[in-house]
């Protein structure tokens, strides 16, 4: 719980950000939003682990009834429910409060470093699932709208299942159709480009979805001789020809920007 508070460098201790009274916010910005910042597991430990030690004195939670988290759980290990928020010193969210108009200071959790300047928080592995799952709901759309029905129509956003393992179930259901039925060879060769760090957290969360469809990893270097192919081989005459696979290629934006 170190993203609380505000490190003594000098005397290497930690001071609770605020008056020792956390608000978490009902997120208002993304209509899906689900998520929060403090579990009622983690308020648990910030209340019952002592003041002196968490700083936390008490916990006002807006209710919420789409948050993953019921109001009761947070009430159970001794949260108070309200929607006003006035008396906290410090109130955490996952999405931007109104800041400029309340006139209040904004910690963003992702510039966090270590003494090194390392980040000591980050994207996980969830970030690139959810991405990645979204991304090809959202793909499935698009080729409607082109004229081409797709196996990824099928598909849900992130939110919408109850676990990773239900979402990668329905990818894999993708999967085993594109591997039966195959894609329209107007749209293929279907290629995915992972960029940014190839071997970051949300890189290989989006990677681990992908590898639940039928597919083949290329080198950058062989991209156009793959669409060459894909134009050499299906003629206009057998544009009905169906594609059973997709491409993954991963890209360092980092060395293509120093390669250039």
């Amino acid at each position: 719980m170190i993203a609380l508070f505000r490190k003594n460098r000098e005397e290497g201790t930690y001071t609770m950000l605020g008056n020792g009274v956390v608000g978490i916010l009902s997120e208002s910005v993304n209509k899906w939003e689900r998520r929060t910042p403090l579990t009622p597991s983690h308020c648990a430990r910030l209340l019952h682990g002592g003041k002196d030690k968490t700083g936390v004195a008490r916990i006002i939670v807006q209710p919420s009834t789409k948050r993953i988290h019921h109001d009761a759980m947070y009430e159970d290990v001794g949260c108070e429910i309200s929607d006003d928020l006035s008396e906290c010193g410090l109130i955490v969210g996952i999405k931007q409060p109104k800041v400029l108009a309340q006139r209040v200071s904004l910690y963003d959790y992702e510039l966090i470093v270590g003494d090194h300047g390392k980040r000591l928080l980050a994207f996980g592995k969830f970030a690139g699932r959810a991405g990645f799952i979204d991304f090809l709901g959202g793909l499935g759309k698009r080729y409607l709208s082109l004229g081409y029905s797709t196996p990824f129509l099928s598909l849900g956003e992130a939110y919408m299942y109850s676990s990773l393992a239900a979402a990668k179930a329905a990818v894999i259901s993708v999967g085993e159709e594109i591997a039966t039925f195959g894609l329209p060879s107007g749209i293929c060769p279907l290629v995915f480009i992972f960029t940014g760090s190839g071997n970051g957290n949300v890189s290989h969360g989006a990677q681990e979805i992908f590898k639940l469809l039928p597919h083949t990893f290329v080198d950058p270097s062989r991209l156009p001789e793959l669409f060459a192919q894909g134009r050499d081989v299906i003629p206009p005459e057998k544009a009905s020809k169906r594609v059973f696979q997709v491409y993954g290629c991963v890209v360092s934006l980092v060395k293509t920007w120093l390669n250039s």
